[in-house]
């Protein structure tokens, strides 16, 4: 017997979020849905060796014939998804709900002269404002019991709120906080009305006004040194953060819509489509298209659209996208078509973004699922020797070399405003990435662009020996290893490639670096971002490559791994600069320093910050923020 089952995914493949996961038989039935707050860390107990596993989740593994997963925005979301599933999916390996009741919604009884939040089956009391449903009774119960203490109104049963009017006593609610107890006319009942309306807005997605509302209000009673009442706004204020992680999972019963998230670059897009019936997310389709031309957002929108509806697969009464394209009337014209020809009425189908609320938090998981699949995609892909050997091939027929580019490297220069200036070196060798022969260099001056390509390249070439015959050297010219710690291999190899991002002033400047060194016998090229074309030194017209082709999609991922690390090595250039600027303030320490930078959350923030903004750092006060200002002014 295997150590595991074949369809494993690779441990790099699976995100480490929170998410629901499927396993499927080679019929596609689904045999078991999961939930995991690390998805990673969960599936890769399935995937231990098959004789340590428990007899039961061995059989579910071994029938099963693939996994997949589905990336979601919290432990909760993940807790609805995984429970919306196992009703759809009725999984042999789940344990069997037998649950026919309706779901729970929170109520607010606005029509009431006293108005009173409540949990319940009943959609049918008049004037009532509805929010849900939800599947866990005791997770609405959560989120009502925090919100009270943000607005305290009545909970209570009629039976309870008549008798506290009699004996003039509240109950317990009232005594802790979490009722304005307008039973016993603490409140008027035209306030208590204000702040079940209050409530009710919240729910309905309007938090962040009361979250910005509450904020003001704490910080200016601490101003006034009202500390009780400061404390007061904090607890609500928390109340209310607790409570913004409600689910986005469950919508309306009447919610019939798909919901559209695409993820795309120069050279593929990833598509992931959720389907919501009856407030349900009954399916979820996913699927990956090479890109011929380069497409923008609203016109793949279109091209999405056209290839997820046929006859056979008709359209809801509402679909989400992520951006309306132009011709965005003539798609809704044409999705109603598909409905009337399906005999669903005469029931028109909307086309629209996700603004805000449930949707929109639902279209941002979306969204990040097909991210995931893209990166997935990629990787994949990347991996595949198959295709690594034939983009290898198809460079060296492209370029004219003599030999197929076994090792190649990529240099990209990063800068901010002509300051901070570096430049990476990654290394690729057989098609995949060796980290441990990245290089970064610190450049101290330089004009521009071109100027940055060429002491680069000078720097590196420098330490080029003939062969890699040269000793293993640590260079002392300001090139660095990707992380302290990495064992240094040798500097010296000979790539067969050299790539640089950009066009032919950079080619240039590359060429001219080569030719100083006396340097023969390497391949020289360029690639530029705008529309992925290579140049090659001393050519008025540029080698295209196909836009499916693998030659190319290996050069774009050599060519933004090279970016990817600059920019790292730039941002912690600028951050570890106001590092040692900001601790020179007297009274400023390291953790202070790092507590502000969190705050404001990059060095670009900060430095646009003016001193009141500044002093809203907890712990920082308006004599420091002035000092801070005016040393991050120079």
């Amino acid at each position: 017997m295997a150590d595991t089952v074949s369809y494993r995914p690779k441990a790099g493949e699976i995100p480490t979020s929170p998410g629901v996961y499927r396993f499927r038989d080679a019929s596609n039935r689904v045999l078991y849905v999961g939930k995991a707050k690390n998805l990673r860390s969960r599936l890769s107990n399935y995937f231990a060796p098959l004789h340590t596993l428990h007899q039961r989740t061995r059989r579910m593994v071994v029938s099963a014939a693939s996994v997949e997963w589905t990336v979601v925005g919290n432990e909760f979301e993940a807790l609805e998804l995984e429970f919306t599933w196992i009703k759809e999916f009725d999984p042999p390996f789940n344990v069997q709900f037998r649950d026919d009741k309706s779901y729970p919604y929170l109520a607010i009884t606005l029509q009431e002269d006293v108005p009173r939040v409540l949990v319940t089956r009943n959609r049918k009391m008049k004037g009532a404002r509805y929010f849900g449903p939800y599947t866990k009774v005791w997770a609405i119960r959560e989120t009502v019991d925090t919100l009270l203490k943000a607005f305290p109104m009545r909970s209570c049963s009629d039976s309870t709120y008549r008798r506290a009017e009699q004996t003039g006593r509240p109950c317990l609610l009232g005594d802790i906080g979490k009722c304005a107890a307008p039973c016993v006319a603490r409140i008027s009942k035209e306030d208590h009305k204000s702040i079940a309306v209050d409530f009710a807005s919240f729910m309905a997605g309007n938090d962040s006004t009361f979250v910005v509302d509450l904020e003001r209000k704490m910080k200016n009673a601490s101003a006034e040194m009202d500390y009780e009442s400061a404390a007061r706004y904090r607890d609500q204020l928390g109340a209310m953060q607790t409570a913004l992680s409600r689910n986005a999972i469950v919508l309306a019963d009447d919610t019939d819509t798909d919901i559209f998230g695409i993820a795309h670059d120069e050279l593929a897009a990833a598509v992931q489509q959720f389907i919501v019936r009856g407030g349900r997310i009954r399916g979820v389709k996913s699927w990956v298209v090479d890109k011929e031309l380069d497409l923008e957002l609203p016109e793949l929108v279109e091209t999405v659209l056209q290839n997820a509806y046929n006859e056979t697969d008709t359209p809801p009464r509402e679909v989400v996208v992520p951006v309306l394209p132009e011709d965005a009337a003539e798609l809704e014209q044409w999705l109603s078509g598909l409905r009337s020809g399906a005999a669903n009425g005469a029931a028109r189908a909307s086309l629209k973004t996700a603004q805000r609320g449930e949707k929109a938090a639902l279209a941002l998981t979306v969204a990040t699922n097909a991210r995931n699949a893209l990166v997935l995609y990629k990787t994949r892909r990347s991996g595949d020797f198959t295709a690594r050997s034939q983009a290898l091939a198809d460079l060296q027929e492209a370029l004219d070399m003599p030999d197929a580019p076994l090792r190649m490297e990529c240099y990209d220069v990063s800068h901010l405003s002509g300051t901070n200036i570096v430049a990476s070196m990654v290394v690729f060798e057989d098609g995949l990435p060796r980290k441990d022969q990245y290089r970064r260099f610190s450049i101290p001056d330089s004009t521009d662009d071109t100027e940055s390509i060429y002491q680069t390249l000078s720097r590196r070439l420098a330490h080029l020996g003939e062969d890699g015959e040269r000793p293993e050297v640590a260079p002392d010219d300001g090139a660095e290893a990707e992380a302290e710690g990495t064992p240094r291999r040798r500097f010296a190899y000979r790539p067969n490639l050299l790539i640089v991002d950009g066009g032919q002033p950079q080619v240039a400047a590359a060429k001219r670096a080569l030719e100083d060194a006396g340097v023969t016998g390497i391949t020289l090229v360029g690639i530029a971002k705008r529309l992925e074309e290579i140049w090659l030194p001393d050519s008025d017209y540029p080698v295209i490559l196909p836009r499916n082709s693998d030659a190319l999609f290996l050069i774009q991922r050599i060519r933004d791994e090279a970016h990817r690390f600059a920019i790292t090595y730039q941002r912690q250039r600028r951050s570890s600069d106001i590092t040692s600027s900001l601790s020179e303030i007297p009274g400023l320490g390291p953790a202070r320093v790092k507590q502000i930078l969190k705050h404001f959350g990059s060095v670009t923030r900060l430095r646009s910050a003016d001193a009141e903004a500044i002093a809203e750092v907890k712990g920082v006060g308006a004599v420091l923020a002035k000092q801070i200002y005016e040393r991050l002014r120079g």
